[in-house]
């Protein structure tokens, strides 16, 4: 008998219908006996929605809790964070790293403020129209607290769609997002979508984990294909290894009548907008030569001369592709001049009111603290 037109079209549909209330109605139960009690669950106000996917890219739920409960103490609406400075915000943003997200933040309150009277978009469109608010976010924040069908695709679901659908391939490539995309946005129930797409990141995040995932307790199991197929270890395919580079920097403390030189990072510097002591890449290694450099690189970036260098510390961090071994001094002005614009002389006590690096940070507490001990 001739097959109809449309009809293997038809029973296709009807399968990956089949598939997809078959994976909602095992992974929603679950969801609702093992999610954990998370600060921004407590409501599907689209502020604390947005806020929470914010601060939860690229970083952990444990680090996001005590800054997500610390924003929402001072800033309880979006309003009221249109109206915040700048400062005060990156400060209350100090250690979460990628500085943008918080600058981008601020920004995009006040055109929800401005532009739309205090009330975030509840289309798709009208998300993405909002400074750094992309697919992924926009499609939280639509599900989450509209309940509107919108997929999602960050780490976690990533992970998990590419082991469901046994996806291989690089999954940053475009090929590979397509088909994680449409995946997810075929899995999609046609109610409580935003419970579901929480669902699909909390399995992701508790159970089907980068390495050595839970198999034996995901209720998706039976409808994994990489599981299926004994694949779950090998997906989805690893990325290329980052290759790292190794820095040296110096920086330096630099003190004139009881305060210390600060700068503002400016517009494509690494942390931009915060501030920070003098700091920049050194070549030399030792002796003479490198007193020579720290001077000359002293009065380049800040116009001031300085001696008595005093090592502090050295510390050692990654930003990005890089791997910086930071050498830490202090030392004296002697010729104070008219300051450059975007930087200061403040007391040791205000650097607490200060947003700096995580490593601008740790130098302002051991200052601090030195000269606790000098006054003992």
């Amino acid at each position: 008998m001739a097959r109809k037109p449309g009809q293997s079209a038809t029973r296709t549909a009807k399968c990956a219908s089949s598939y997809a209330e078959a994976v909602a109605s095992e992974l929603l139960p679950w969801f609702r006996r093992h999610q954990r009690e998370l600060p921004w669950r407590q409501s599907a106000d689209p502020y604390r929605v947005w806020l929470s996917e914010i601060m939860l890219q690229q970083t952990q739920v444990v680090t996001v809790i005590p800054y997500f409960e610390r924003f929402v103490a001072r800033f309880p609406t979006v309003t009221d964070l249109a109206q915040a400075n700048e400062q005060d915000v990156l400060r209350l943003w100090e250690g979460l790293g990628y500085y943008r997200r918080a600058r981008q933040l601020l920004a995009a309150a006040k055109v929800v403020a401005s532009e739309h009277e205090g009330a975030f978009p509840n289309t798709l469109d009208g998300l993405q129209g909002l400074p750094g608010i992309g697919r992924y976010t926009a499609g939280a924040i639509a599900s989450i607290a509209y309940d509107l069908p919108a997929p999602i695709l960050e780490a976690n679901t990533v992970r998990l769609l590419a082991r469901l659908g046994a996806i291989a391939g690089d999954p940053t490539s475009a090929d590979v997002q397509a088909r994680l995309w449409k995946l997810a946005e075929d899995l999609l129930p046609h109610k409580r979508c935003g419970e579901f797409n929480q669902a699909l990141m909390e399995l992701g995040s508790l159970v089907c984990t980068p390495r050595e995932p839970k198999c034996g307790e995901c209720p998706l199991r039976e409808l994994c294909a990489a599981f299926q197929q004994g694949r779950q270890d090998e997906l989805p395919t690893p990325k290329p290894k980052q290759v790292f580079e190794s820095v040296r920097e110096a920086a330096v403390i630099v003190e004139h009548c009881g305060r210390v030189y600060l700068r503002q990072c400016g517009a494509g510097e690494r942390w931009a907008g915060l501030w920070d002591f003098a700091r920049f890449a050194v070549s030399a290694k030792r002796g003479r030569a490198f007193q020579e450099e720290l001077t000359s690189k002293v009065r380049e970036q800040a116009g001031l001369d300085v001696q008595r260098f005093e090592k502090l510390t050295t510390l050692k961090h990654g930003v990005t592709r890089f791997r910086i071994t930071l050498d830490c001094y202090r030392a004296e002005c002697t010729r104070p001049a008219r300051l450059k614009p975007h930087s200061q002389w403040v007391k040791p006590t205000e650097l607490a009111d200060m947003p700096l690096s995580t490593t601008g940070r740790k130098l302002a507490r051991l200052l601090v603290a030195q000269r606790v001990e000098s006054r003992e």
